[in-house]
């Protein structure tokens, strides 16, 4: 049988059965699939969390892939073919993440892969998407591992991660407020691998860790560590906490009155943790990688476009996980369209070392992907509350914005080994 007649479908399938991937490497450097004329949709696999801790940011980082669909097919799709999604609920489980991956490759046909906020589930799904050779692009985990050690020639990260904001943070923060810190930290993946980043530059910058407490996922009662901090009396507490987890720590903290002292530093805030929630409760310094209310080219009429799209959403202003959906989405497709091709080593070849200008990514800085780990270079911004606002949707108040050279994650690029382009199974979708 010739390789033009054999369906990707088919292929996939019997990788599957082989144990994974092994048909496709052999004796072949090249291995296409070709698709089935232009009346052939591009299959789009969205893998975010519609349950567990994670399920509000899963549902504006799909909104924000929604957008960016929605208005290519207005246009007549990518390469004119019309762009088509399936979801499945990726339920902030990495063994669940995995196999909705396997599936979505395997018996959805799914030429592409997106969407993730737990960055144990964005590693889960890579390692299943590097097998098949599958782009997929992580748009909201921010593991600093995700673009390290656990990088792959197939994945994209999108967002800011843990090392990106705590270099923004760190330093400024000692000099305010004191060297004595204390770290929260949600114990996971996330958790540890931003606090691990934070050390680093505590022993850097001349700061001391006094303790760090570890929150499992899934906690509602955080009366036993804000004691403990009560009684330890730090200069500085660096909080990885995330998801519905936050919510419940900030509503506490905020009840016994400690959200002024000690000073508190929350590595990154998703707008879905924080949307709504009492002022009083958006406490500390946080960051960010894009606010709704910059005042940039651009902006206004981004947020003009989502409230027109999502006129039902309680969240009446766009954040930055759906930010980080839509221009993830977006450039995938537009580096579709530069290769003329859903070719996934042509795709990926116009992805790595793409530069985007600063009003393009509606920032203040010019962005690009870095060929030798494939996370985005961003502006990285820091905020606080800002109180006294009567737009109850104006809860940030931007206190400084960093450019990527100032804060990159030099510590990936040494940990992160891309697999090579012969090793990568490739097709097209």
């Amino acid at each position: 049988m010739s390789k033009t007649n054999i369906s990707r479908r088919r292929l996939l399938t019997t990788a599957a059965a082989l144990g994974g991937g092994a048909v496709f490497f052999g004796p072949w450097k090249h291995n296409r699939v070709y698709a089935a004329g232009t009346d052939k949709p591009i299959k789009i696999g969205i893998t975010s969390d519609a349950s567990g801790q994670y399920a509000n940011s899963g549902a504006s980082d799909r909104r924000g892939m929604g957008m960016a669909i929605a208005e290519f097919n207005d246009k007549g799709g990518v390469l004119g073919r019309k762009i088509e999604t399936v979801h499945i609920d990726t339920e902030t489980t990495p063994a669940t993440g995995s196999r909705v991956a396997e599936r979505m490759i395997t018996r959805e046909d799914a030429g592409f892969l997106i969407g993730a906020v737990s960055s144990g589930v964005a590693n889960a799904i890579s390692q299943v998407a590097q097998k098949y050779g599958v782009i997929y692009l992580n748009t909201n985990s921010s593991s600093p591992t995700e673009s390290g050690k656990n990088c792959h020639r197939v994945k994209f990260v999108w967002d800011g991660n843990g090392s990106n904001f705590a270099q923004a943070a760190v330093k400024n923060a000692i000099e305010a407020y004191g060297d004595k810190w204390m770290l929260l930290t949600n114990d996971y993946g996330w958790g540890h691998d931003t606090a691990n980043a934070t050390k680093k530059l505590l022993a850097k910058y001349g700061g001391s860790v006094e303790d760090e407490i570890l929150v499992p996922q899934g906690t509602r009662d955080f009366s036993s560590a804000l004691l403990k901090l009560q009684q330890a009396s730090p200069n500085v507490v660096a909080a990885a906490v995330g998801g519905d987890d936050q919510k419940a720590m900030r509503q506490q903290v905020a009840q016994l009155g400690m959200g002024q002292a000690p000073a508190w530093i929350n590595n990154q805030q998703d707008w879905p943790d924080v949307y709504g929630l009492p002022i009083e409760n958006l406490f500390g310094v946080f960051g960010t990688t894009w606010y709704y209310n910059l005042d940039l080219p651009g902006v206004d009429d981004f947020v003009k476009r989502y409230q027109a799209m999502y006129t039902d959403t309680k969240m009446r202003v766009p954040g930055n996980v759906f930010y980080n959906g839509y221009m993830a989405t977006k450039n995938l497709l537009q580096a579709i369209e530069r290769a003329g091709t859903t070719n996934n080593i042509a795709v990926i070849k116009q992805l790595e070392g793409h530069k985007m200008s600063a009003e393009e990514r509606m920032q203040h800085h010019d962005a690009y992907i870095d060929p030798a780990t494939h996370q985005v270079q961003q502006t990285i911004y820091l905020a606080t509350a800002n109180t006294g606002t009567k737009d109850s949707d104006d809860m940030f108040k931007i206190l400084s914005n960093s450019a990527p050279e100032d804060v990159q994650d030099l510590g990936a690029q040494d940990s992160c080994k891309l697999e090579s382009y012969e090793e990568t199974a490739t097709f097209d979708a």
